[in-house]
This record gives C-alpha cells, structure tokens and sequence, in this order.
C-alpha cells in the first residue's frame, strides 16, 4: 500500500532559492490562528457539542466535492448512503458506503479534494497509508472510533484546528435556534451566523410567496406591501446582528442590479407576489434586492457578499431525486461591469460599504473584476471560489488581480465549506500557495522579503478580519 505524500514542501517551486524563501514565509504563518468568516458549516454541531457519529457520515455524506466525482464515474449517490427526497430506499449501512469510496479513491488524483482528504486523514487522525479498497475498513474503525472520544467533539476540534471564530449560514427565514443556544456560552463570539436572503428574495423559487407570508409573520410586518417587505428584511437583518452576524451573503445566477423608481419596485413587487412575473421581471427583482441589501448594508453596516455565477443543479433528476445540493451546479459567465453598474452608481463610492465579489468565471478576473475593485471604493475581491479553490486556481487569481486591484483590495482566504475537518486543510494550502506567489516576488526582485513577511500575515489573517469587521 502506498504511504500518504504530504512533502513538507509541497505546492512551493521548484527551484530552491525560490523554494526556501515560500518555506520561510510558510514558517512566520503556518501557526496563525484561522479565521473562517464564510462557510456553510451545521450550527447545531457547535451549540450541541456532540460527537460526530462515523467516517461516512462526516466525509461522504455532506461534501459533494466527493459524491461528485464518484458520482462522474457511475457510483449511485444512493449507493454511497444520501438520503432521497423521493422518499425512496438508500444503503443504509455506513460501512458498505465506506468501502465504495475507498474502493474509489485513486478517482481524485491531484485533486483539491484528496489533498485535503490526505492531510485531514494524516495530520488529525495518524493513518500513515493512502486509503484503498484493502485498509478501508481499519480506516472507517479507526476514524468512527476516535469520533466518539470527548476529544473529538466539535468545540474541541475547534480549539485543537486552531479556529478563532467561524461564520456559518443561514436563510432569512431560520429561527437562528442553535445561535441562540450559544448565547452566554462564550462560543457565540466564535460561532457567528451570516445572513443569506436567497429564500426571500428570489422571486423563482416556487416557495417564494410562501416564504414572504412566512417572513410577515415572523417580524409582524406586512409583507403584502412593498414597505412592509423592505422593514421586514430589515427587522431580520437586526435579529441576524444581534447573532453575531456581520455579513451578508447572496447567491444570485448573474451580478445583474438595478434601481428602479419606488413605483416601479411596487408594481414589480405586485407581479412577483401575484405569480405573473415573466422570467425577465423574477432577474429584474431579483436585481434590485441586491441594490436594495446594499442600502441597507450602508444604514447597518453589514458587510455584503455576493456570489454570482452558478447554474444551480445542473442534472434536473438528480435534482428531484435527492434535492437541494445534490444537482450538480456548473459554472456560467458573468457581466460584472454592466451588471454591478445601477448599484455603483448609486453606492459605490460609499466608504462604509464593503462589498466582496466572488466569481467562478475566471475570465473577469483582469478584465473586470481587478479594474473594479481598483477603483470603488466600498469593492472587495473574495478569493479563488468552490471549482476554483485549488493550488492552480488560487494562483490565477494572485497573478491576474494583483497588478491592479494590489493584495489590499483582497480579504485573504475563506473556505466556503460544509466539512468541518478539511478546514485547516483548506487554510493551510492557502497560506502555502500565497507564500509561493509572494517567494516568486521577492525572487524577481518586485518585493523585499520584509513586505514579504508583512504580505504573508495580512493575506492569512488580518485581511480577513477587516474586511469582514471582526476587529471587536
């Protein structure tokens, strides 16, 4: 069996000046504690503290990085254990779904996902071989047992990951109960909720007339009403702060905004609620609730992300076979220039409006999204997102937005993850390749190795605080 490859240098150059200068850099970080201000972790583990229950369950189960790729060459999602919508029968034994994904594992060769799975299976549970169809089962043994020790309880593995604070997600519409579990804890510091809208806003969702009478009656507004709707979203963005919230998220198909007159947005409001909105009018209102969550931001001072891009389960069956999430989302292109236009004109030039812009279309990184972010001010840029989060991809991002939007109009890393353990993973391949890329400056003589050293802590650490505002 071959023994897990984590070189000591591994993702730093090749050549040895180079090399040496990215290890020494790696060295001054490799300890900082990790901030992860964006993610889509379960809050119930942190306010609950319970031990996981078994390697499938935390490994296979929630991260469709995994089930993707198995999924690509054949393997059932039934198969491997997830459960279906349809209410029909999946394996049910754990173990089975185990051996199938070892049985898989030389799938993710130089993949993201098995660096990460190495480096969790190596560094926090001590196994020394690769994973394969022959030690699968004393792998599955080994990790389901160490999860039942007190060591291995949630709160623990965050002190132990070296965890400062983590932001998880939540809709517009969520009781927020485990947040509120937490407070008086101490933890609710650490553990803080975001604010994602989608369920209020997107106007195509077939739950959305549902979810605004939801949203009326759980803030006391009147939600039939234009009005009503805006002070609704406003009254659950003041219950979201009071949870420790400091930022918003959207996840939008374009980065399309829009300012309409306050008649039009009632008439539109009208069509939407009424159920006779074209597909054009569901885009235009859900464009002029990113202008209108970015006036908001500038009254709370929220931080705003907006993650565009994505064309939500892809594979339709898929979809109505197992739901949310296990689609299959694919990339599409996106027009930030003309899209973000109605809104910078109206806030771009606010100083206390922080907007981060995540993209999956690679392509607007030079020609869009480095030129606006170096130039408005209330514009950051998020880091290398979702397919893009890789050795390769957070390097394309340094090199094609540095030379205009600088490393200061960036926020450093996030991890955007539901699995829990790969966090330090993720952190630490970061950190590893942004001090590649600082190495090959100092090398061509662009950089000292002093503003090297100060570059290495901002981007792991100290960017991430501020740009999120955690600085309390």
């Amino acid at each position: 069996m071959e023994p897990i490859l984590l070189h000591e240098d591994r993702l730093f150059p090749v050549d040895k000046y180079t090399r040496d200068v990215a290890r020494a850099l790696y060295q001054s970080v490799r300890d900082m504690p990790i901030i992860s201000p964006h993610g889509h972790t379960d809050p119930r583990w942190f306010a609950n503290d319970e031990n996981f229950t078994n390697a499938t369950e935390l490994f296979i189960t929630p991260d469709h990085y995994v089930f993707r790729m198995l999924y690509s060459q054949g393997v059932g999602l039934d198969s491997l254990g997830i459960a279906r919508v349809d209410g029909k029968p999946v394996e049910q034994d754990p173990r089975k779904a185990w051996q199938l994904f070892a049985d898989h594992y030389y799938l993710f060769a130089a993949t993201p996902s098995r660096l990460w799975l190495d480096t969790v299976f190596h560094d926090v549970f001590g196994m020394q071989e690769m994973l394969c169809s022959k030690n699968a089962m004393a792998y599955y043994d080994h990790i389901t047992a160490e999860l039942a020790t007190s060591k291995f309880k949630p709160r623990a593995l965050m002190d132990k990951f070296n965890i400062e604070l983590i932001a998880t997600t939540e809709g517009a519409l969520d009781p927020l109960s485990h947040h509120k579990k937490l407070q008086g804890s101490g933890w609710e510091k650490r553990v803080i909720t975001t604010f994602r809208p989608d369920d209020v806003v997107d106007a195509s969702r077939d739950d959305f007339v549902e979810n605004i009478e939801k949203l009326g009656a759980l803030t006391g507004e009147d939600t039939s009403s234009w009005k009503g709707y805006l002070n609704a979203l406003r009254k659950r963005r003041e219950v979201f702060r009071a949870h420790g919230a400091t930022a918003t998220d959207h996840g939008h198909p374009t980065a399309a905004t829009a300012d309409l007159s306050p008649g039009e947005c009632e008439a539109l409001f009208e069509r939407v609620l009424a159920r006779q909105a074209s597909k054009a009018d569901e885009e235009l209102f859900r464009a002029q609730m990113l202008t209108e969550m970015a006036g908001m931001s500038v009254e709370d001072g929220m931080v705003m992300q907006i993650h565009p891009g994505s064309h939500r389960s892809h594979n339709q069956p898929l979809h109505k076979q197992f739901g949310n999430d296990k689609g299959h989302d694919i990339p599409v292109a996106v027009n930030f220039v003309d899209g973000l236009k109605p809104l910078l004109n109206k806030y771009g030039n606010e100083q206390s409006l922080t907007i981060i812009l995540f993209t999956l279309d690679e392509t607007t990184y030079s020609r869009e999204l480095a030129p606006l972010a170096g130039h408005y001010p209330c514009l950051r840029l998020g880091p290398a997102w979702w397919f893009h989060d890789s050795p390769e991809g957070m390097l394309r991002f340094r090199h094609q937005v540095t030379e205009t939007a600088g490393f200061f109009n960036t926020v450093g890393f996030n991890d955007d993850t539901r699995a829990f353990l790969s966090i330090p993973a993720r952190h630490d391949v970061a950190r590893r390749i942004d001090c590649r890329f600082l190495a090959q400056l100092v090398a061509e003589h662009r950089l000292s190795e002093n503003e090297a050293f100060d570059l290495a802590s901002q981007l792991t650490y100290r960017l991430a605080k501020q740009a999120y505002k955690l600085e309390a």
